[in-house]
This record gives C-alpha cells, sequence and structure tokens, in this order.
C-alpha cells in the first residue's frame, strides 16, 4: 500500500527541452494522471527559484526516461 506521508520526499526532474532540473513541489500532482500541469523549482543558481508551472508531458527522469504512461494518460489501460 502506498503511504502518502512518505511522499514529501523532494524528485527531481528534468526539462526535456533544454536538461534544467526542477523539483517537482508536490509529488501527487506529478503521478496524477489527471494533472496536464505539476508546479516545479528551476534548481539554478544558489538562490531559491520562485515555483513555476510545467506541462507533466515536458519533463523527464534525470536518465533521460520518460515519465510512465500511467502519470500521464488518465484512460491509460496496461493490456
Amino acid at each position: 500500500m502506498l503511504n502518502f506521508q512518505s511522499l514529501r520526499e523532494k524528485m527531481l526532474l528534468q526539462k526535456e527541452d533544454n536538461g534544467t532540473l526542477v523539483e517537482i513541489l508536490d509529488i501527487l500532482e506529478v503521478i496524477s494522471p489527471n494533472q496536464s500541469q505539476v508546479m516545479v523549482r528551476v534548481q539554478a543558481g544558489e538562490e531559491e527559484q520562485d515555483p513555476e508551472s510545467v506541462p507533466k508531458q515536458s519533463l523527464i527522469f534525470p536518465s533521460g526516461e520518460r515519465l510512465p504512461r500511467c502519470w500521464l494518460d488518465a484512460n491509460y489501460q496496461k493490456t
């Protein structure tokens, strides 16, 4: 069973177009297939950046892998 309290940890993803690292501010937003936008904080410089909303489709894992389809498509059914 998923423990939602444990989802308070930091998660870093990358903007696909330019490779910028971003901190996900609410992990539940990124794993919810009903959310098309997610609030992030760009990881650049030493000062904390202002939060911004980005399309979830534009994010990838730092390894270069795309986000799981079940996080992006509310109608996704594993076949």
